[in-house]
């Protein structure tokens, strides 16, 4: 069957002369062709009617508008349009194209034979997902055009764009989600409601906080008494003293600080563990005569000056007598950012730290590899960052990755790139002058795409050189291999063979790369995270795979825990600690991992936190709370189709919901937060927590499916990262005591509401008088949009944060400071403003009530 060509059916269309027929396609045509062509991303139904064979689908649409002029040259060879969509598609209704999926979710438009585009025409195409589609922000930029012989070629309808008045990077070709009634849900058993701005008003009048006029020390304080008598002028300059601490351990705390050195004020530092006896700990005296740290070790002295910075910013240099003891209530305060899927760049990284230190956290987890992306140089292995840092159009793989999550066919961009030796080692070195560890992670076996396809090239090269015992050194795969699987991201290949020497031989080397950097940056590493988890049906039909097989009762679902501890042995008899996702780290047998082992607990609060938590404290092992109605920061804000991230754990994590959390009586958390579903739900304290174990800390996670610049990453984890690190230094003592085999239902008295009301308003003033210490780090943190109503003509408004400045406008009218109720005439227009003025939120409609 012959198929008909672009350049026949344009022809065809616009019945040009024989002549045009004949020219060569021109790269001119194709770019005229993607810039002209409208392109429209439709969120249609989440709950529909689905197809025979599919079960829990939801419909969206792309609807192509051919331009009214079209190039007479147009390509006859090779023409595909590629989008990403990160669902999976079992079907994909068209008139004029056939849809294959290529890889991941990467996704492939051919023209069926006999079709014809006619000009001005328009075209829907029916994407049939399985799941949901709950915000405009699974839409992926990037869809682009090739043809043989022509460089590909982005539609430029579908590019992203950065809001001016928020920073955010917006994408104009998704259209706007309005239809509560069908996108906000899949089923009736779902009560999720839009966080419109009238529920957030609700919502926020019952937590409105005052703003601070006291202590504003975030994370806060164990003690902190503010005295009586003349303010310490801060601006006078330092006079330093330093004992038993090199300047080295509390210089960037000293910067922060940013009195100038050589003054008047004397300002005493001494490490005294008998006086300050818990680690991390400090004690702070702010008076006329000096100021005073005493702390157990270098951390809190350094922790003791981020404190005095704080207030001394609020206090605008002129300090209050004020008296601080303190110390954590957690060892392990972390923060996990993702590279892997879209890279962030050095300077980011080094922000962050300084954030981090800001507000005590102690441990930076950096994510470098993924499916979708290799990001750290790896000398003895140069393929890694080469070819595995870069997407691009390149079906052959041989010089890049698939384009996959919208980066487009060009490998430019911020999305592709890597941390060089130099980048990981600044990094490393920025992070211990402020006592933060960096715990470098590599997920395998699963999550390894990447890592295999730059391996392929490496085979590929030195095979062609003759050289074929050192390309097989570190061949990730075998090729022998002919089991097909999916991995919960749809990729058919991006599992490591654990069967294959080669396997070990690249974590070791890739393990000891990083270890000597650490080496060079002066900072030993300490533990290495494999991650472990969501590995795929892979290895059954694998020949090198048979012995291992047989030797687990030819249970191939075995390999994976086998492959864990044969690294994590490995690792101990390297000096490192293992660390892994919990549900991976679970299947393994206790006895055959070394003694101590990191796990990161992410399993969902209402389905598996408590058993894997519980599970593995009891193992002994030190247990993170990475659960994500805490801590996974790729989630919304709050269940509105306009607030960015994936849902797939929930609808929404706010400041307040991390804030109340309770690490130390899992089941109790059930009384403030609701399911997935937005029920209120019990849970069940099963196993139970035996006496003797404790989780070990927090972790805020942020992973990058759908976060592409800096300030999206700066968004989504500020202020809600301040929350989090309030709850790893900070008791909640609205917490009932752990008991064994109790649950709780929401509501729960027995969770003090009094307490937690009165908690987050404290937080909530202190969290805002954060707001310049973020700005002049460089953090642009979320803005959250006003609550409103208009109520008896009236517009009224509040803000989750005291002091936030709030802006609204009527029927298209010019922007107006809220400074209370205020008669409208119809229909209003609020946003709020950055503590600078500089940034809005999103802007949110009111209407009046009928």
């Amino acid at each position: 069957m012959r198929t008909v060509g672009w350049t026949a059916i344009a022809m065809a269309a616009l019945a040009a002369p024989p002549a045009m027929a004949a020219e060569e396609p021109s790269q001119a045509s194709l770019d005229r062709f993607a810039d002209t062509l409208g392109y429209r991303l439709t969120m249609v139904d989440n709950g529909p009617a689905c197809p025979a064979g599919i079960d829990a689908c939801f419909l969206s649409k792309i609807t192509l508008t051919l331009p009214e002029t079209m190039p007479a040259d147009l390509p006859t060879k090779g023409f595909s349009l590629y989008f990403s969509f990160v669902n999976r598609l079992p079907l994909v209704e068209s008139d004029i194209f056939t849809h294959r999926l290529v890889n991941g979710d990467l996704q492939q438009l051919t023209l069926k034979p006999g079709a014809v585009l006619r000009p001005g025409a328009k075209h829907e195409i029916k994407l049939w997902g399985v799941g949901s589609n709950f915000s405009k922000a699974f839409g992926m930029p990037n869809a682009y055009l090739v043809a043989d012989g022509l460089k590909p070629r982005t539609i430029a309808a579908t590019r992203a764009v950065i809001d001016p008045e928020t920073g955010l990077e917006i994408l104009p070709f998704v259209a706007p989600m309005t239809d509560e009634a069908r996108l906000a849900t899949k089923s009736d058993a779902d009560k999720t409601r839009w966080l419109t701005a009238e529920r957030a008003f609700d919502v926020q009048a019952g937590r409105l906080a005052p703003e601070a006029k006291g202590i504003v020390i975030l994370p806060k304080p164990a003690k902190a008494e503010q005295g009586k008598g003349q303010a310490i002028d801060l601006g006078r300059g330092i006079a330093l003293t330093l004992n038993g601490v090199e300047r080295s351990a509390v210089g960037p705390a000293l910067a922060a600080l940013g009195s100038p050195e050589g003054g008047a004020l004397p300002l005493t530092i001494r490490i005294d563990p008998a006086a300050a006896k818990k680690a991390e700990g400090y004690i702070l005296d702010v008076r006329p005569s000096g100021i005073a740290i005493t702390a157990h070790d270098a951390a809190g002295a350094s922790h003791a000056l981020r404190s005095l910075a704080q207030q001394a910013a609020f206090e605008k240099g002129k300090l209050t007598p004020l008296h601080v003891e303190d110390a954590p209530e957690y060892g392990f305060r972390g923060l996990h950012i993702d590279l892997g899927r879209n890279f962030h760049s050095r300077d980011e990284i080094l922000k962050l730290v300084e954030a981090m230190a800001t507000y005590k956290l102690n441990k930076l987890h950096l994510h470098l590899a993924e499916d979708e992306g290799w990001r750290i140089e790896i000398p003895a292995l140069p393929e890694l960052a080469e070819i595995g840092s870069k997407r691009c159009h390149d079906p052959s793989e041989q010089t890049c990755i698939l384009p996959q999550l919208g980066a487009g066919p060009d490998g430019t961009g911020s999305v592709n790139g890597y941390l060089t030796t130099a980048d990981y080692v600044a990094i490393v070195q920025a992070a211990a002058a402020r006592h933060i560890e960096v715990i470098p992670s590599i997920d395998m076996p699963g999550h390894s795409r990447a890592a295999i396809k730059a391996m392929e090239v490496r085979h590929a090269r030195l095979t062609a050189a003759g050289k074929k015992a050192e390309a097989e050194r570190y061949r990730l795969i075998d090729p022998a291999d002919t089991t097909q699987y999916r991995s919960i991201q749809n990729y058919s290949d991006n599992t490591l063979n654990v069967c294959l020497p080669a396997t070990y031989r690249f974590v070791d080397t890739v393990v000891d790369a990083l270890a000597a950097m650490h080496k060079q940056a002066g900072a030993p590493l300490k533990t290495f995270h494999l991650g472990a988890d969501e590995t795929a049906g892979a290895w059954v039909n694998s020949p090198a795979c048979k012995a291992m097989i047989a030797d687990n009762g030819g249970d191939a679902g075995k390999l994976t825990p086998r492959f864990i501890e044969r690294v994590s042995k490995s690792l101990a008899a390297k000096g490192l600690e293992a660390g892994g996702w919990s549900d991976g780290m679970g299947h393994t047998e206790t006895a055959a991992m070394p003694r101590k082992v990191q796990t990161n607990i992410w399993g969902v609060l209402h389905t598996g936190a408590v058993r894997e938590a519980h599970d593995q404290m009891n193992r002994g092992w030190d247990a993170v709370l990475s659960i994500p109605d805490l801590g996974y920061f790729d989630m919304p804000y709050a269940p509105h189709p306009d607030e960015g991230g994936y849902d797939w754990a929930s609808r929404g994590v706010d400041p307040y919901q991390v804030f109340g959390f309770m690490p130390d009586n899992l089941p109790a958390n059930a009384a403030t937060i609701r399911n997935i579903y937005a029920e209120g739900k019990a849970i069940e304290d099963k196993p139970v927590l035996r006496p003797g174990h404790r989780v070990a800390g927090v972790q805020a996670q942020l992973w990058s499916e759908t976060i592409r610049t800096d300030a999206q990453v700066d968004y989504m984890l500020f202020p809600r990262l301040l929350a989090l690190a309030e709850r790893g230094w900070s008791p909640a003592p609205w917490t009932p005591t752990y008991q064994a085999g109790v649950s709780y239902e929401w509501g729960d008295k027995r969770v003090d509401a009094a307490k937690l009301k009165a908690g987050w308003q404290d937080f909530a003033g202190r969290t805002a008088a954060q707001f310049p210490m973020l700005e002049k780090i460089g953090v642009a943190y979320r803005v959250a949009p006003p609550g409103a109503r208009i109520a008896n003509g009236k517009l009224e408004a509040n803000s989750m944060f005291p002091g936030t400045a709030i802006e609204y406008r009527v029927e298209g009218g010019a922007w107006t400071r809220y400074a209370g109720p205020v008669a409208v005439s119809g229909a209003a227009e609020l946003r709020s403003r950055s503590a600078d003025g500089k940034r809005a939120s999103r802007t949110v409609r009111v209407e009046p009530t009928r």
